[in-house]
């Protein structure tokens, strides 16, 4: 079944967690005492009136789950989220970078977790808003595993055309920003969306391929 025909269920266990779509409906909606599920409909994006002008960001169209990390907003695609769920033990594993904290067990699976805010040098605090978004990455050679990232919160699910995507502005030949996909004007403010395949480096997924596995 495509895209277009098929549902994709984000289970979020955070109590607090109240996404909601650009129309003002929340995607949340289970009767207490019930696993909270998040909806999403995978409809096709609009399409532009600007072709031509589109073409650089046509392919980056599509829904959106924006998370935050240290106040300011991030995209993510939400065809790589499996699920949301709160912060919970996290084993550490040795010889692993600063931003990888170590692994969860999700039912029978382990799973290595990055801090995303660890990751991109910014402040890392814990609240009650603070959640695992697990995700499934694709390695170069095409290999897919799972990964929780640290955030601070979530926010909302934003279904983004082309006309509201931006290429990602030069910085430098200093700064990386290979992992980033672009800028999206979403409400009069401006979220940088996010690679998730590239924001940690080749080399560091191989390492934690080898992690994930039944536990």
């Amino acid at each position: 079944m495509g895209h277009r025909h098929r549902a994709e269920k984000l289970k979020c266990f955070a109590q607090g967690f109240t996404l909601k779509t650009r129309a003002g409906g929340s995607l949340i909606g289970e009767p207490p005492g019930e696993t909270p599920r998040v909806l999403i409909s995978m409809s096709s994006p609009a399409s532009t009136s600007s072709p031509a002008a589109a073409a650089a960001v046509s392919t980056l169209a599509a829904k959106y789950l924006t998370v935050v990390l240290e106040s300011e907003a991030y995209g993510l695609n939400v065809l790589k989220i499996r699920e949301i769920i709160r912060l919970q033990k996290i084993t550490p594993v040795p010889q692993m970078p600063e931003f990888v904290k170590g692994v969860i067990n999700l039912r029978g699976r382990v799973i290595p977790v990055v801090d995303l805010r660890v990751k991109f040098g910014l402040k890392a605090e814990f609240t009650e808003r603070t959640c695992i978004v697990v995700v499934q990455v694709t390695m170069p050679g095409g290999q897919v595993v799972q990964m929780g990232l640290i955030v601070d919160s979530v926010e909302e699910v934003v279904n983004l055309t082309a006309a509201e995507i931006e290429p990602t502005p030069e910085f430098g030949a200093k700064i990386d920003t290979s992992y980033l996909l672009g800028m999206a004007k979403v409400k009069g403010q401006v979220k940088t969306l996010l690679d998730i395949d590239r924001v940690v480096s080749p080399e560091t997924m191989q390492v934690i391929a080898k992690v994930e596995k039944p536990a």
